[in-house]
């Protein structure tokens, strides 16, 4: 056994390559977190019979590409759902994607190594620290994406947050440290000459640790919501023919029960294809569901929900220049009983070839261009914002993809009750959705806040401040929920602190590694 190891071991690079793979089966919809404990394991131990810092670089690359890869695996799958590019060309985009993102986990191994050297132990704590700070960078360079943070792997079942409660004293960028640390635990006790009690602690203990229940008590909350799921699959958002049966599917789902029920109704983005607000060109009315009048629109969406009740849906907004459209706003819309509207929210972070094409000059004569069909792009709106919605309680908007970024999902200093977040996940197949939804679980769990997802396809959601999912509606089914929105939590640390916090622990590490490494060379 000992022989065929380090006959593996040989091949380093081969090995980190597989070993990122691997590691990747840690995030949904697998969460087999006991073999991406093994990989980063591996991994470490790779770094510390690891010669050049050139060489710790390339091993954290080749890990980060095949990471990346098979985790963004769903982003393929959005090339099937438009015209504009072949679908082939998808698994392309994949691994040009990973190829960049895997930037990152190279810069940490390299940086690892730098002041780890080849002791294991100190190893551990230069990648935890290191670790954090590439998912912070990762979270904001270049706009961001900080999919699938390490940290998501700790989350278990639906009904138990378990160790990623942690998250509201740590953040999420964190949490990933943590996550390196137990898995460094497992290297170190392999890697012990002896057997004793020792060694069976840090063998055991990560195991025990990602098994400890953390809910606590269940709190009821007195805001009534209806969750809607209409299950309105990709090919239909964009085909005017199918509008009319798709609004009145989610009409449908959306009545009150019983009669005169005062509420609020949750529809997903992409839920009303109606252009609400007066002023555009006739056309554009006249290719969504209720001819060219916005005010009779949102006079049957008022006459749905009833009296005292309020509707927020997901629903774009032109931008108008000397009568022509110059620009779109991807938004949420709160629409009352007599059909006026309330508030409105525009999108703060906009999806790179979904919603705009960065680096357009470039990339447009190469015949790259949005999955969206139509040639107006989205302008982005100026931040979380936390609107008042009376009795309905102070809501902060979060608009799909923009639930996934730690510490950027709230207004400063305007504490709302609940977050939603309306969602078409209908564009990523069986791997996105169950990624999307985890990520909005440690928002919750940092925030001390419930989150409330309303998708068209699935997975739909009502997430309590414990990160606990209270309700939820399978993927490709057309569903409600009813019950009352969960309380929000006192503000966590890393509510009062941000991502500060998870930048205070990685210099924590840092500074451990430092002084654990001057202790082994005296």
């Amino acid at each position: 056994m000992v022989r065929a190891v380090e006959r593996v071991l040989t091949h380093p690079r081969k090995l980190a390559l597989g070993l990122g793979a691997l590691a990747a089966c840690g995030f949904q919809p697998l969460a087999l977190w006991p073999l991406a404990f093994a990989a980063l394991a591996a991994l470490i131990e790779l770094l510390a019979r690891s010669s050049t810092r050139r060489d710790a670089f390339v091993l954290g690359w080749l890990f980060g590409l095949s990471h990346f890869t098979l985790g963004l695996n769903w982003i393929a799958v959005a090339f099937g759902y438009q015209a504009a590019m072949p679908a082939w060309l998808g698994w392309i985009a994949v691994a040009g994607l990973s190829a960049f993102l895997a930037v990152w986990p190279g810069l940490t191994t390299l940086a690892a190594k730098a002041l780890g050297g080849a002791s294991r132990s100190v190893l551990v704590l230069a990648l935890a620290g290191c670790w954090i700070l590439g998912e912070w960078l990762r979270g904001w360079v270049f706009t961001g994406f900080p999919w699938n943070p390490l940290g998501a792997m700790t989350l278990q079942s639906s009904a138990d947050p378990g160790l990623a409660t942690l998250g509201r004293w740590l953040g999420t960028y964190a949490l990933s440290g943590l996550v390196i640390l137990l898995a460094g635990a497992w290297l170190l006790a392999i890697s012990r000459q002896r057997r004793d009690w020792r060694g069976a602690v840090l063998l055991l203990g990560p195991v025990a640790l990602m098994l400890l229940p953390t809910a606590g008590e269940r709190r009821e909350g007195t805001l009534a919501y209806t969750l809607v799921q209409p299950d309105a699959r990709q090919e239909e958002l964009h085909d005017p023919a199918r509008y009319e049966a798709m609004f009145q599917r989610g009409m449908k789902l959306s009545q009150a029960r019983p009669p005169g029920q005062t509420r609020l109704v949750l529809w997903p983005e992409s839920g009303l294809p109606d252009f609400l607000l007066p002023g555009y060109p006739a056309a554009y009315y006249e290719a969504t569901t209720y001819a060219a009048d916005p005010v009779l629109s949102r006079e049957r969406i008022g006459h749905l929900i009833g009296p005292g009740s309020l509707l927020l849906t997901g629903n774009d907004r032109l931008e108008m220049q000397d009568g022509r459209v110059i620009g779109a706003r991807a938004g949420i819309t709160a629409i009352d009983e007599k059909g006026a509207i309330r508030a409105a929210y525009s999108k703060s972070h906009l999806v790179p070839y979904g919603e705009y094409v960065p680096m357009k000059w470039l990339l447009e004569p190469l015949g790259l261009d949005r999955f969206v069909p139509g040639d107006i792009e989205f302008w982005p709106g100026p931040g979380p914002r936390t609107i008042d919605l009376g009795a309905h309680g102070r809501v902060g908007m979060q608009l799909c993809y923009e639930i996934i970024f730690p510490g950027a999902v709230t207004q400063p200093g305007a504490r709302p009750d609940f977050i939603f977040n309306p969602s078409n996940d209908g564009w990523y197949g069986d791997w996105g959705p169950p990624q999307h939804l985890a990520q909005a679980r440690l928002r919750a769990i940092e925030e001390g806040l419930p989150v409330l997802r309303s998708t068209t396809t699935g997975i739909s959601a009502v997430i309590d401040a414990q990160g606990v999912i209270r309700e939820s509606i399978p993927l490709r089914v057309a569903q409600r929920r009813d019950g009352l929105i969960p309380p929000a939590a006192e503000p966590t640390l890393f509510a009062r602190l941000g991502n500060p916090l998870s930048l205070g622990w990685a210099i924590l590490l840092l500074g451990l590694c430092l002084v654990a490494r001057r202790l082994r060379r005296s």
